[in-house]
């Protein structure tokens, strides 16, 4: 009959072992959320319709409106693109209200204000809708704050190069760009890439294939490298 103290101690080291099995999943799927979101939020329908040029007005519309604003952007500063964009707006709706007071002048009809359908809509925010939206920043917030302290603090030694990795690349990428010039490429990207894509599916799908597989033999024989006690330790 076995001991009560090794059979407590055996008890101890498969909790212990369980313990660490549940935290690698929990960190895996909370890495997973993490970057998953930004492609989600890329996937939805209504964008994933857009960028694919489903309806090709729609989205003439949205790339060539996104494209001069940022391309005005890099021009000017945004306080005279947004104060140029108001006046505009301006401009358009005070000549359309004096055109509408002239011609109702002129037939002598009494139709009233040309915007009044417009001015009886309720533009307010609900509260409910409100907090719906801030509770969901809150928690994109929260699990940004979360992967940051992972990260800076080196809970994985791995993650945390590629990190630095990334962030020594995008400094060249930041003495060759600017913001506004990424963004635009950007907008220029995220609407010619995908109707690409899902012409050559087939083709580039195998060379991202082969293109992760060498990504993944490098980090593995990076990790090989490492010594023992810096080695990637996640359960598989």
């Amino acid at each position: 009959m076995a001991d009560p103290m090794t059979q407590s101690s055996q008890i101890s080291s498969s909790q212990g072992l369980n313990d660490g099995h549940s935290a690698s999943s929990k960190d895996s799927k909370f890495s997973d959320s993490f970057f998953s979101s930004p492609v989600s939020l890329i996937q939805s329908p209504q964008v994933n319709d857009l960028v694919h040029w489903r309806d090709p007005k729609k989205s003439g519309v949205v790339f060539g409106v996104s494209l001069l604003l940022l391309l005005s952007l890099a021009a000017f500063s945004v306080i005279s693109v947004v104060s140029y964009l108001l006046l505009a707006l301006l401009c358009v709706t005070i000549s359309f209200r004096i055109y509408k007071s002239v011609i109702q002048a002129v037939q002598k009809s009494s139709e009233g204000h040309p915007f009044k359908a417009l001015m009886e809509k309720d533009v307010t925010v609900p509260p409910e809708t409100f907090r719906k939206h801030v509770d969901a920043c809150l928690s994109h917030v929260n699990r940004v704050l979360k992967q940051m302290s992972r990260l800076f603090l080196v809970e994985d030694l791995v993650d945390s190069l590629k990190l630095a990795v990334v962030m020594w690349l995008l400094t060249y990428v930041g003495a060759v760009f600017n913001g506004i010039t990424i963004l635009i490429l950007a907008d220029i990207l995220l609407f010619s890439v995908p109707p690409v894509y899902e012409k050559n599916k087939t083709q580039i799908d195998r060379y991202i294939d082969i293109a992760r597989t060498q990504i993944n033999t490098t980090i593995a024989k990076l990790q090989e490298k490492l010594p023992g006690a810096m080695k990637r330790c996640k359960a598989e």
